[in-house]
């Protein structure tokens, strides 16, 4: 069983160097074949770091696409990659999702919950990230979207009450060592190993996802009823 990030355990956050940004970035497009592109990056203005888009409300500061046409410029192409890299070495890592994975999204209280269920039913599992917002993604094959609605309506869930998402065709996560503004990097809570390279399908991951969503609905609504 792999080690896994603990609830309570608080991970080292790496320091967004852009030689280790490169290098990352290389090793998902070299190892994984994973499509990577560059997003914004952090930048120093009035004693504290702003986003490199200017924006000074901007939601995710140094985590999000710098263009419009940004699934055109995601490759899997270690040569391109450096290239991509040493010209903006602060990028943030992106990666879209729908082509080579997608992302199953929930919040990381039940998805540690899940995590721990899985490993003990010995679940095949693929990579997790754990972003500083306090999400954790589960990586799967891609077409997760189309079915996880349907596999949580036969499990007896309503879909719209609990909160799991896909994130699939046409959207992207942000990969390690990205950096969210002040509030810390996006870790691996199950890092990408050569024995996860072969991903799930979302089916054999929804019972245990979906049911970690459910407890943490269920808590919520009995800390607001308190």
């Amino acid at each position: 069983m792999e080690e896994t990030i603990g609830v309570t355990e608080t991970a080292p956050i790496p320091k967004q160097r852009g030689e280790q940004l490169l290098d990352h970035a290389v090793r998902y497009a070299e190892e994984r074949h994973w499509d990577v592109f560059a997003g914004t990056w952090l930048e120093s203005g009035d004693g504290r770091e702003v986003c490199s888009c200017g924006a000074v409300d901007c939601p995710a500061p140094g985590a999000h696409p710098a263009v419009k046409d940004w699934a055109a410029l995601a490759t899997g192409s270690a040569v391109q990659v450096r290239r991509v890299w040493t010209k903006t070495p602060e990028a943030s890592i992106l990666m879209p999702t729908g082509r080579t994975f997608d992302a199953v999204d929930l919040p990381d209280s039940a998805g540690f919950l899940a995590l721990a269920r899985l490993e003990r039913m010995q679940r095949t599992l693929g990579p997790v990230a754990l972003t500083p917002d306090h999400r954790m993604l589960f990586f799967v094959l891609p077409g997760a979207g189309a079915k996880v609605p349907d596999l949580v309506r036969k499990l007896g869930w309503i879909p719209a009450a609990l909160d799991l998402e896909v994130r699939g065709e046409g959207g992207y996560v942000a990969a390690p060592p990205t950096r969210f503004g002040g509030r810390g990097s996006v870790q691996w809570a199950r890092r990408p190993t050569p024995a996860n390279r072969w991903l799930p399908d979302a089916e054999e991951l929804i019972d245990a996802l979906a049911y970690a969503c459910g407890r943490e609905a269920a808590a919520e609504r009995a800390r607001g009823g308190a």
